[in-house]
Formats: structure tokens, sequence, C-alpha cells
């Protein structure tokens, strides 16, 4: 020993002498068990430095409510392992071909290093490696934990500078860590190429089979991949795979030389073909199941602060965190909304329809569907972005929401203290008598005089509450905006959840009631969610809980507030379950148990939406075109192969609302709504035919309208 050491501190002065800044200073520690520093080390002062060990990006996995994988996020395609979950071959191979007498040094292999020296001081530059796998997993740690170019360049540059440093940090690593810790460390760091990261994740990439069942020559072909993964790429082409192969015969016959494995086992292995699978690599949204799901819960984590306090924060947080995330999905209700949509809207129409269900009560998103295919490939009409959400969440600018925005009114006027049975006479037309009719939040006069607005569903006379509602008149619904207030009915709205899908204000204008602002399913079948729950609003709610990395599970609970007094809720639940059978979906029908509802047209029918709920579900379809629905109108259309001369909410909207809710609540015993207190908003709303209005209760209320109270506790 002594001599060796004598022959190391010479070489180093050497070194030193001819300019070389500490050429062979990746000499500290020599020896098996009780290695020790040599001298030269010492007198260079070469001292252990702590390295900075960040967790390794791992893959994070989303599942759905039962617990089923739908969707990978990563940076790096990695599966953490430990060392008994690693066949003894692999570790026999690696160790052969990389750091045959890993088990025996320190810090650095001193027979290596010196080869490796001499050939380095004949060339005048770094020609040859003698890194021992605590050095190459230290090489590892830090090219992972750059974040910059510069800090990547530095973590490969090709300098006595970097091995010193590195020297110092391996150090550390081997008074840290035992030899099993450290080798288990670099399988899990190391890069085998074809987009795979640690042994685990490369042994089901290349083979499809997990690092405990690798053959010998299996084994043999990753440790060989490690020395320059991107050569060696398999995924690239016939060229790197024949590269490959090679190595694999190279670290074969050094485990025959080594003793590791017999002759005939090398020979053997080396006549088997590559035999690689390329099994897919786990994908993003583009390759789940649920693709607009996942994008949701995808730009949920990214925009929430709940997540991380920065954007990069949260970034590192979904891509390297190792996370396990349970959403909310739920795989029947998805199927139910596949399927109905499928079967009113095909792929290949113009227009595209899109469903979103939300449970009351919690705001948990259940299911998000759409007729076309998530994706870029425009010839198959496929979705760059997510027609169900908003742009938050990966979505476009939506859909204007028709008269799905009339129950925003109905619930003010209700809330004000008009019952049932109250209402107007209307006529075909409605034109705001003058400027200061309707004010914004704002207070600004925005009725437009020189507007007439006419009824798209519904006739003139007198229109009460619910029939008004049942009918879905365009002039009544004018008529009770005026009365109860437009930024009233805005805020009502508000309180529901509701705000534009691009992220923009809200349009304030007289003809809000009417749904002039772009809306997505997700948020309008989470407000009507709310009337569900007499009143109650939840925000849309996709994350249920995380496991992280270490096990440690956080659970994210409903975030919910009494929006919507319960009793004014129960009330406007009553008048909308008219709908399906005095109403604009009469001709559709109910779904067998307590439903309620509201169709939606826009002018000319440029879209057509149907929001409905139970106390158990709710959920929102939308149809337009997603080229531009001001100028490709769903009127002389073929949609899912039939004609249509006009769609209206309940023409397409409305059937694939029913047929989804038929088959997602199959099993789900049926839930009443509450009754309505008749003692404070009177008459019978669905449960019967409302009363002509009492001509001696009609009254001038100063708004330019008389206002026809109805019958009061039938």
């Amino acid at each position: 020993m002594g001599s060796r050491m004598s022959s190391i501190a010479r070489l180093t002065a050497a070194a030193v002498a001819a300019g070389v800044v500490a050429a062979a200073i990746a000499l500290p520690a020599v020896g098996g068990t009780g290695a020790m520093f040599v001298g030269a080390s010492e007198d260079l002062g070469i001292k252990p430095e702590e390295l900075k060990e960040p967790p390794l990006a791992e893959q994070t996995t989303v599942l759905d409510a039962e617990g089923n994988e739908i969707a990978w996020f990563y940076e790096q395609y990695r599966k953490t392992v430990s060392l008994d979950q690693v066949s003894e071959v692999m570790k026999a191979a690696i160790i052969s071909i990389e750091d045959y007498r890993f088990y025996e040094h320190g810090a650095i292999d001193i027979e290596g290093t010196m080869r490796a020296l001499a050939k380095n001081l004949a060339s005048g530059g770094i020609a040859q490696g003698g890194s021992s796998i605590t050095q190459q997993y230290v090489k590892q740690v830090l090219l992972n934990s750059a974040t910059t170019e510069k800090e990547k360049n530095a973590a490969l540059e090709a300098s006595y500078a970097r091995k010193l440093k590195e020297l110092r940090y391996a150090m550390a690593v081997e008074e840290k860590y035992t030899k099993d810790e450290i080798l288990e460390k670099y399988l899990n760091i190391a890069y085998f190429g074809a987009g795979a990261y640690g042994v685990e994740a490369a042994a089901q990439r290349f083979f499809g089979v997990s690092a405990a069942k690798l053959t010998l020559s299996q084994a043999a072909t990753l440790a060989g991949a490690v020395q320059d993964p991107n050569a060696t790429d398999p995924n690239l082409g016939k060229k790197q795979r024949a590269k490959l192969l090679d190595r694999r015969d190279v670290v074969l016959n050094r485990m025959a030389e080594l003793k590791k494995i017999t002759q005939e086992e090398a020979d053997a292995a080396k006549a088997k073909k590559l035999g690689y699978k390329g099994t897919p690599i786990p994908g993003g949204c583009a390759t789940s199941k649920y693709p607009y799901f996942c994008m949701y819960v995808r730009n949920e984590i990214l925009s929430n602060s709940d997540f991380g306090k920065t954007a990069k924060a949260r970034e590192q947080f979904l891509n390297r965190g190792g996370l396990t995330i349970k959403t909310t999905i739920d795989p029947k209700m998805q199927k139910a909304a596949d399927t109905a949509i499928k079967k009113h809207v095909f792929a290949s129409d113009n227009p595209v329809a899109s469903e979103a269900l939300v449970q009351p009560g919690t705001g948990a998103i259940k299911a998000m569907a759409a007729s076309r295919d998530y994706g870029t490939n425009k010839r198959k009409k496929e979705m760059s972005y997510n027609v169900v959400a908003d742009a938050v969440h990966g979505g476009g600018v939506g859909f204007q929401a028709g008269s799905t925005f009339k129950t925003f009114t109905l619930l003010t006027a209700l809330d004000q203290g008009m019952k049932i049975n109250d209402g107007f006479t209307v006529g075909s037309g409605y034109r705001a008598p003058y400027y200061s009719t309707f004010k914004n939040c704002k207070g600004e006069n925005i009725a437009d005089p020189s507007h007439t607005v006419t009824n798209d569903e519904g006739g003139g006379g007198f229109k009460s509450l619910a029939t008004g509602t049942w009918g879905s008149v365009n002039t009544f619904f004018m008529m009770l905006e005026q009365k109860v207030g437009l930024c009233n009915v805005v805020k009502t709205a508000k309180s529901l959840g509701i705000k534009r899908s691009d992220g923009l204000a809200l349009q304030e204008y007289s003809t809000f009631t009417l749904g002039i602002n772009e809306m997505d399913p997700v948020t309008v079948a989470n407000a009507y969610a709310a009337i569900g729950a007499r009143g109650k609003y939840c925000a849309p709610m996709a994350i249920s809980s995380i496991k992280d990395r270490n096990g440690k599970v956080t659970t994210y609970k409903p975030k919910c507030k009494q929006a919507i007094d319960p009793e004014v809720a129960d009330a406007a639940a009553n008048i909308l379950s008219g709908v399906f059978t005095k109403g604009t979906m009469r001709g559709v029908g109910g779904i067998g148990r307590p439903a309620a509802g509201k169709t939606g047209t826009t002018d000319s029918q440029a879209t057509a939406w149907f929001a409905g709920f139970t106390p158990d579900l709710a959920g929102a379809v939308s149809i337009g075109d997603p080229r531009g629905a001001i100028n490709h109108k769903l009127n002389n259309i073929t949609i899912g192969g039939r004609y249509y001369g006009s769609v209206f909410g309940a023409s397409i909207p409305g059937p694939i609302w029913k047929d989804t809710m038929i088959a997602a609540l199959k099993g789900v015993p049926a839930t009443d709504f509450t009754p309505v207190n008749n003692s404070r908003f009177g008459g019978c709303g669905s449960s019967c035919q409302p009363r002509q209005p009492v001509e001696p209760e009609q009254g001038d209320d100063g708004d330019g309208f008389d206002v026809h109270f109805g019958g009061g506790d039938d």
C-alpha cells in the first residue's frame, strides 16, 4: 500500500508541476474497508463537500374516482425502485462494465483513475474517464439539479475543475451512504435512452418487464446503454440499435472475464436478438381516456396557488413530484356522457357538442365529454383545446349560453319577493322605453330603445314566473330583468360562479338575461348544481387528494358557500321542473326521477344549450360551430346523420342531457326536491296549472308596465 501511495503522490506532484490543475486530484480515498486519504490529497486540501440532492424528477400518475390510472405527467419518465426490486444480474452487469471494484474502493477507483490519468497526461486533456459509480452519480445529480444552460454546461464540462468538484462531492456521498444505497441511487438516476430515466422505466420501455425480471441479455443491454445513451438509443433507428447490440456484447464479455457469468452463458446471451419492444411511454392528456378532464386537472394544478406559490413551482410539483393524484371523474358517468353525445353528434360534424356533469353540494366534476377527439389532426376534426372548460383550464372562448341565463333572472325575482304565479302581460316584442331602463353594475345607462327583442320560443300574453320560464319567453324575461334590476341579476349569476369562458369581464347589457356571454359547460353545469344543492355553491372540483412521493396524502375538500336562499332555490327548482312537462322540453320528456332544467338558444340558432339538475347530479350541454358560431349557425344542417331546419336547446342538447342522466344515475336512488314554501312563494309551479291573474290586484309599479299578481296558496 505504501509504495502505491508514493506513486500516486509522485504522479500528482508531476501533474501540478506540469500546470495541469490538479490533474489527478481525483485521488482521495483508497482501499476497501477502512479506506483512507492519500497524502497528496491532504496536501492539496481536498475535503468532502456536502452534495445537495434534490428529489429526482418522477412521473405523476392521475387516477379516476375509482383508482384507475387515466393519465401521467412527467419531466422525465422515471419510476424509482429500491435495490431489492432490481434483478441480481442487472446489478452485476452495471457494476461489471461501469465500476467492477465498486464494493472495494472509496470515492474513486485508484487503479481505474491511474490508468485514466496516465492517458490524460499524455494527451494534455481528458482523453479517458475513470469515474466510479459514485462519481457518476454525483455528475447525474448536478446535471439533474441544473436549472439553467450555464449550470448544465458546467455539469458536463470536460475540465479538471469539474472533476475536482465531483470528487469532493463523491467523498461526502461515500461517507453518507452505504455502497448499496449509492448503487440504488445511481440505478434510479441514470439515463438509459429512449426517454427512460432509471432502471425501472428503462426495463419497461425497452423490454416491457420490471427491473426485477430482467434477463441476462436484457440486463447487459441496459448496462451497455448508460455509457452513451443517445448514440445507442434504440428508438432512433437501425444504426443506434446495432451500436446498442455491440455494447451489450461488450458487457457480456466483461462479465465473463470477471467470472460473473460463464463463457457459455455469455455466448448464449449474445446469440439472442436485441429484443427492444419500445413499450409506449405513458402519455399526457393526448393519450388519456379522458383527455378533456385530464387537461382540466393539469391546468388546475398549473394555475391554482394551492399547489405552489409560483408558476415554476407548480410546474415542478406536477412534472417532477412523483405524485398520485386522485380525481373526481366517475367512469360510469363519463361513459354515459360519451355515449349520449356520440349518439346525437358525429365527430365528423362541423358543430361540436360538449357536456360536463357536476355533483351538487360538492362541485365535483364527474364527467367531461365532447363529440370530437382531442388532438391536432385537422383532417379528423380533432379539438386542439378544451372545448368543455374555460380558458384557464385549457379551453377557448366558449359559446353564448342563450336562455340558460334566464334562470338567474328567475332566481333574482324570487329572492326579491315575487311569487310563482306573479307575472306580466307581454307582447311579441320588447323595446326599452328609455335609456335609463337598464343600468349596469357601474350605474351606467345601457338600455337601447332602438333595439327590439322578439320571442323565439314563446308567444305574448300574460306570463307568470312559471309560464314565462316554461315557454322561455324573451319579452317576459326582458321585462322581468327590467323590474328586478340588471345588476342584481348579474350579481346572482356571479354568486353561482358565472364568469366568461375567455376570462374577460361579463358583458352587462340589457340582453344579459338572454345569454349573450360566452360560457363553457363546466361553469354552467356548476351554477345549476348549486340550485340542486338548495343554493349551496361549490367551486368546480377535479382533485380529491394528492399523495406525494413519500406517501403523505393531502385531501382536498369542497369550497362551498350559501349563495342563494335555500327556499328561493327550492322555488326555482319547482318552476324549472315544469320545463319537462309544460315547457320547451315537453317533447323530449323527463328522466324518470325529479329533475329540473332550462333550454337555451341564441339569436338565429347560433348555439344551443340545455342545463339541468337533480339533487344528485347536474349537467350542461352545448353545441356550436368552433369555426365561428355567428357565421356558422345551426340552421338547415345535418348533425349526427339527421337533418335539422333549426337547432334549439331541445333539439340536440336536451336529448343528450336526458340520455346521459338516465345512464349516469342508473342504480342511484332518486332524491326528491325540497317542497316549495307556499306561504312564501304561493302557487304550485310545476305541480298544477297556475291561476289567471287577479285583475283587482293589478297595479302600476312605476316601471312602465303593469305587474299582475297571481293567486296565493294554490
